[in-house]
């Protein structure tokens, strides 16, 4: 009998999922020199993963992880529809902290337990908008 306790498929659910997948790409992030700062930052209608900054850029972070491509891989999971909905929060936050003309992005990190669920695949793909 497993235990609730390890880390497998039957017993994550997709919040817990997507929570440590998040975990993995602040991580990640952060060896990559970005600075975090805020995580689910939400407005009704919309939710960015990790705010953080890149140099002097403004980087709005969307997580997809994934322990099967049962339906497709991770980046085929930003349609333009989420793209829209994405720069909407973002944009509400640039004018709640006054950011300004100043530069901003939305980039992409996937986390991919597929083929090891032990040492995930994680990839980072910066303006995603371009």
């Amino acid at each position: 009998m497993m235990c609730h306790s390890e880390r497998s498929e039957e017993y994550m659910t997709n919040k817990t999922t997507g929570d440590y997948g998040e975990e993995l790409a602040c991580e990640y992030l952060k060896k990559n020199g970005y600075k975090i700062l805020e995580r689910n930052y939400r407005i009704r209608g919309g939710e960015i993963d990790i705010v953080a900054k890149d140099g002097e850029s403004l980087v709005f972070v969307e997580v997809k992880t994934r322990y099967t491509h049962e339906y497709g891989l991770a980046d085929e999971s930003i349609t333009s529809w989420k793209i829209k909905a994405l720069l909407k929060t973002a944009l509400f936050y640039i004018q709640k902290i006054n950011w300004g003309d100043k530069e901003y992005r939305l980039d992409l990190v996937t986390v991919d337990f597929t083929d090891n669920p032990e040492r995930p695949e994680i990839e980072l793909i910066k303006n995603i908008t371009d």
